[in-house]
């Protein structure tokens, strides 16, 4: 009975870049799931998920767990020179708010409507 050896040199392949990808800070966090425990209390929002993109990342809030989200907010580093990278859209992807400070821009779900007589 005969053995082989066979031996791989791992220096010949190439090293892995790590995957950079876009996070939320710990302010971000904070003032996210402070807006967002408001809206728990309420009844309102249910359930939150959080992706990590390589060139964004998502916060997406859910009245329930099995829906699509109805609100997501983007965390868009390359785009804070411009219009500001943070941008609020609704469950149809239209933009309601860009900014540059997060607060500022989660204010617009804070706006209650008016009685008009």
């Amino acid at each position: 009975m005969t053995i082989e050896n066979n031996i791989v040199s791992l220096k010949s392949s190439k090293p892995q870049k790590p995957i950079e990808m876009v996070s939320f800070n710990r302010r971000d966090i904070d003032a996210l799931m402070q807006f967002y425990s408001k809206r728990v209390g309420t009844g309102e929002w249910r359930d939150y998920a959080m992706d990590m993109l390589k060139d964004r990342a998502v916060f997406s809030v859910f009245a329930r767990a099995s829906e699509v989200p109805i609100y997501t907010v983007h965390k868009t580093p390359k785009l804070a020179n411009r219009q500001g990278e943070w941008s609020l859209l609704n469950a149809n992807g239209l933009i309601l708010k860009r900014g540059r400070d997060l607060k500022q821009v989660l204010k617009v779900l804070d706006k209650k409507p008016k009685l008009i007589s």
